[in-house]
């Protein structure tokens, strides 16, 4: 149910967009790679905002350049 409308992370598509690789990111950001992937795949139920602040301060992005919201549909 999406009463509450939905947060994407659109990580993998901005690493694709910037040719910057999941793995140099895991590296320069000191994030483990299984849990970059799941943030990449937007496969989790809660994230780590010192995470997000690490990746954005690496790959030198704004927090809305991964984030977005999308509002409940209106029926």
């Amino acid at each position: 149910m999406e009463e509450w409308g939905r947060i994407d992370l659109k990580l993998d598509e901005y690493l694709k967009a910037h040719n910057i690789s999941r793995s140099s990111l895991s590296r320069n950001a000191q994030v483990h790679y299984k849990q970059l992937l799941k943030y990449c795949k937007n496969d989790m139920q809660k994230v780590d905002l010192n995470l997000l602040s690490r990746i954005c301060k690496t790959i030198n992005c704004k927090i809305e350049d991964i984030l977005e919201y999308f509002p409940p549909k209106e029926d």
